[in-house]
């Protein structure tokens, strides 16, 4: 017979074990030694490029900030989801309020790991997601640019998330099924052209993150890529743009390449919401990426709508 203290005492091991478990496999990843020895010192006038690529003023930029004010991240901008609300944090370089004191490796760890200098889990409200698949010499870059931003003081709210999502812990183990640096779609020998448009898209043009459907816990379903979406915020559906039915199978990549320097349509609709500071950032770039981006879209697998 098996007795009440010696049951007691097996519970207390159990528990004791899948803590150890739980906390092992939840551990912040960084990016490694030798990785980080790739950042160099980063070149600023490409690093411009990146940050446009990136998107990083669509969120931490004051809605429909323009010119010169959109390089004022002071942050802000609140995102209300299923999971939660979150507020776009200061990103300008000032020291205590913002991330002045970041190093190249710190913006690294940000972006293609999401883990703070501090060695927290960051929300994937943050697309790193996508951000893993990025160069490490574009983050350089980018940091090398962000450094000739101006300081904003000025700290923005907190994040409002209730239980279990408040469990920052937890997003170790989302990360261990949605983190994954690889390609989002096997493309069979692409063109250079492809190939760039691939990694614009799928890396620091995060165009998944909205374009995609998610699963129930938020993790983007790569079986469907692009195929369109219930907006994360709202009632709304974000575009299928891939080939498919509800898609843009009619369009030409020349009309691709347009929509995203001007955000007119080929019917000469014009696009708003969020896409409409998606265009102002794209249209900042060559026109060899935007017509390399239009290209990967026109490569990639059809889908019928995916919500």
């Amino acid at each position: 017979m098996v007795r009440p203290r010696n049951l007691a005492i097996a519970a207390v091991v159990f528990a004791a074990a899948g803590g150890a478990a739980f906390w092992l496999l939840t551990e912040p990843n960084r990016l490694d030694n030798a990785t980080l020895a790739q950042l160099g010192d980063g070149d600023a006038v490409h690093g411009e490029q990146v940050f446009w690529a990136s998107g990083c003023a669509s969120c931490h930029a004051a809605p429909g900030a323009a010119g010169e004010d959109r390089l004022t991240l002071a942050g802000g901008q609140r995102f209300a989801t299923e999971f939660g609300d979150f507020i776009a944090p200061n990103i300008s370089q000032h020291e205590r309020d913002g991330i002045g004191g970041w190093s190249a490796a710190d913006l690294a760890n940000a972006m293609m790991r999401g883990v703070s200098p501090e060695g927290r889990h960051y929300y994937p409200a943050f697309p790193y997601t996508s951000y893993a698949r990025m160069k490490i010499e574009d983050v350089a870059d980018l940091h090398a640019f962000m450094k000739t931003l101006p300081a904003v003081e000025g700290r923005a709210d907190e994040n409002e998330i209730g239980f279990p999502f408040n469990v920052r812990r937890g997003l170790g183990l989302w990360k261990l099924l949605y983190l994954d640096p690889g390609p989002a779609v096997a493309l069979e020998n692409p063109s250079p052209e492809v190939a760039r448009g691939q990694y614009l898209v799928e890396g620091p043009g995060h165009c998944g993150e909205c374009h995609t459907p998610r699963g129930m816990i938020g993790g983007v379903d790569k079986s469907r890529w692009l195929a369109g979406a219930k907006a994360m915020e709202g009632d709304g559906n974000i575009d299928n743009i891939t080939s498919g039915e509800g898609g843009i199978g009619d369009w030409s990549e020349e009309d691709i390449a347009a929509l995203l320097e001007t955000g007119f349509t080929p019917d000469f609709d014009s696009v708003g919401g969020p896409m409409a500071a998606v265009v102002r950032n794209m249209a900042e770039l060559p026109s060899a990426d935007l017509e390399a981006m239009a290209a990967y879209l026109k490569a990639i697998p059809a889908h019928s709508n995916g919500y």
